[in-house]
Parts: structure tokens; sequence; C-alpha cells
């Protein structure tokens, strides 16, 4: 079995930035020449397809599995039907080696994370109450009373330095 590279998270409530923080640190961190691959847990429906496409009639009309292909990109989507939500271990194994995974969300998973809070987000119990592998927070606002690491939410070469290090990846740069 092949060891995956290491992983770290970007977890907060709906609305806490976390997208934009996960696609910052994604061209931050390859401008220093890393490879980084990403895991986005949607808890709602979603479809990457559409109605019309070949691709979407073949798994219409039952298809479990469909690779979409051309010479830029691949994907593939599998249809889980009556199946469990597949375990994130396994999700993490189908990703292609990379030095970095970055995930959004997965909030109750157990690898290390940094948690996303804007002033104007939901309001209630922070996660990092609960959360022993968070690890960090990025707000934008002041966060009094925490002994995690802080950092303003739109800083993110420092948080990237943050998650390099976490990750004992160092900061390597493109040019080197």
């Amino acid at each position: 079995m092949t060891k995956l590279p290491p992983v770290f998270g970007v977890t907060g409530w709906k609305n806490s930035g976390k997208t934009t923080l996960v696609q910052r640190l994604v061209r931050e961190i390859t401008g220093r020449g890393f490879r980084v691959s990403t895991v986005k847990h949607a808890h709602h429906a979603f479809d990457i397809d559409h109605e019309g496409t070949d691709s979407y009639r073949h798994r219409e009309a039952g298809a479990t599995e469909v690779a979409l292909v051309s010479g830029r990109r691949w994907a593939l989507m599998h249809e889980l039907r009556d199946e469990e939500e597949p375990p994130f271990e396994d999700i993490l194994a189908r990703l292609a080696p990379c030095d970095l995974i970055l995930i959004e969300g997965y909030k109750r998973e157990s690898h290390p994370k940094i948690e996303t809070r804007r002033k104007d987000g939901r309001k209630g119990q922070a996660l990092a109450d609960d959360d022993p592998q968070i690890k960090a927070i990025a707000a934008d606002f002041p966060i009094p009373d925490t002994d995690l690491p802080t950092f303003d939410l739109n800083d993110v070469s420092t948080i990237a330095d943050f998650i390099l290090d976490q990750c004992g990846l160092g900061r390597r740069h493109a040019a080197e």
C-alpha cells in the first residue's frame, strides 16, 4: 500500500471562508513548487454533469461509473445509488501522488485542521472547543481566549507556512 502524503484540513461553519482560503492556499502552495490535491466534502446533492450530455445519459441508463476523458482532463463519476458514502480514507487512497492533500470540510475526521471564522458568520460554539485536531484558527477578527495560533484569514502566505511546517514539508519555492 502506498503511503499517503500529508493531509491538512480547512474546516468551519457555512460561509466562514473555507473555500476561499483553500483556493488561495492551493495557489500559494503550488506557486512554491508543491503538488497539491484537494478533497471537498459536500453535505448536499451535487452534480458535475448536466442533463443532455452523453455522460449524463450513461449514468441515467444505470452505469455505476462513467469516465469522461479529454486531452486536457478526466473525471470519474461514481453513482452511489444505494451504497453508503465512501469512507474518507478510501477517497484519499484514490488520489494521484502529490506532496500535500488539502481537505475542505470533513469536520469530524481526525486529520489536523485549521478552523475558519468570519465576524458575520455563524454564531455559536467554536469547532476548536471540541476538536483537538484543530491546530489553529484563521479569522477576520481578533480571537481572544485561545491557546491556539491565530491568523488573519487573509494572511495566506503565513497560513501556508504554518500548514507546510505542520506537515513537515518546509517552505520550498518554485525556483528551487
